[in-house]
């Protein structure tokens, strides 16, 4: 069983278990990776990132986003949390780039593209308490370099949905969808529920954090007993409006293709990845996982509006919109390049 955002917003609905789930605005698009990367500007591919204006080349983990931010993209302005993904990329047929654009899920339209982010505080149908996240708690998971099914099954947890129409949410994959999506590409990044609780950090940024031992965090599966401290799910929408890129005539000659590049350079899908460094203020999430509330009055929100606003000092500069010969940070030609249609107009 895989947990959807349809059965999140099914399970908020009907009282039975409350969640977390608000929208964070764009903050910044640049090759910087404070976790995988640190120090390094700019960082070896791109990244899409949302949440507190502390993101830095480095950040470092005693002192924490709140005491460094100035203001967040978020709905709730306690969290100061930092939330990232790759970026996607459309291969035109002449083998030139376009940076696929990020849209606003159902409910946020007027934020600037970002993700939905969910926190969920309860497992299956007993409610049992979770341990939110502490200072200086950062994670990572997926792995950029896998290019297989086989690899990408070890996450099964992330995935795509082929979105139909804006709430479309089944029919997930491992792999990007090999047909052009009505309403776009929407990427599914759901996070280990299950810590060590000890280690607020790993070399790899995933050995302190566990799936379930068994089934999954909806269905109520234990953790194990080398992870058993029950932590929120927490869990990216990230919707990537292909919708310009949709005619077959753009689409790669071969017919069997999909022109959709990740930019670490993975055509597959299965390279699909998301960083987190906690930030939320004090306790506020610790309380709002308490509370078993979904739009928690305790909780001290901005409007999207306000959040659209927060920004941060760009620290690599370099072109990453408009037609690339190459997507930044790789050099022509580490993509197949397929000769036909240019979509340069």
């Amino acid at each position: 069983m895989r947990w959807s955002s349809s059965a999140a917003l099914a399970l908020t609905a009907s009282g039975a278990h409350a969640l977390l789930r608000f929208s964070c605005s764009q903050l910044v698009v640049e090759r910087l990776d404070p976790l995988v990367n640190p120090g390094i500007a700019p960082s070896p591919h791109l990244h899409q990132i949302v949440g507190g204006n502390a993101f830095n080349t480095t950040m470092d983990p005693l002192k924490p986003p709140p005491s460094q931010a100035t203001c967040t993209t978020c709905t709730f302005v306690d969290d100061f949390s930092n939330y990232w993904t790759a970026v996607l990329y459309f291969r035109a047929r002449n083998g030139s780039y376009h940076r696929v654009p990020q849209k606003p899920n159902v409910g946020f339209e007027q934020a600037n593209g970002g993700m939905t982010i969910y926190y969920i505080p309860y497992t299956g149908r007993t409610k049992s308490s979770v341990t939110a996240f502490k200072p200086g708690f950062r994670m990572l998971i997926g792995r950029q370099d896998y290019r297989t099914r086989e690899e990408a099954s070890r996450f099964r947890q992330l995935t795509y949905t082929c979105l139909q129409n804006p709430m479309t949410r089944t029919g997930e994959t491992l792999d990007f969808p090999k047909q052009p999506c009505p309403a776009g590409i929407m990427a599914n990044v759901r996070f280990p529920t299950c810590w060590d609780g000890k280690n607020l950090d790993s070399p790899d940024h995933m050995s302190h954090v566990a799936y379930p031992e068994t089934g999954t965090f909806e269905n109520g599966g234990p953790c194990p007993a080398t992870h058993p401290v029950k932590i929120p799910q927490l869990f990216y929408e990230v919707i990537w409006d292909t919708t310009k890129f949709n005619s077959k005539d753009l689409w790669p000659e071969d017919g069997t293709s999909q022109p959709f590049v990740w930019s670490q350079g993975d055509s597959t899908g299965f390279g699909n990845h998301g960083d987190y460094v906690f930030g939320w203020k004090d306790d506020a999430l610790q309380k709002a996982m308490d509370s078993n509330c979904d739009s928690c009055p305790q909780l001290k929100s901005q409007t999207i509006a306000q959040g659209n606003q927060c920004r941060k000092q760009v620290v690599v500069h370099e072109e990453v919109d408009g037609w690339l010969n190459a997507i930044p940070g790789m050099s022509p030609g580490m993509e197949p390049i397929v000769s036909g249609l240019s979509l340069r107009q």
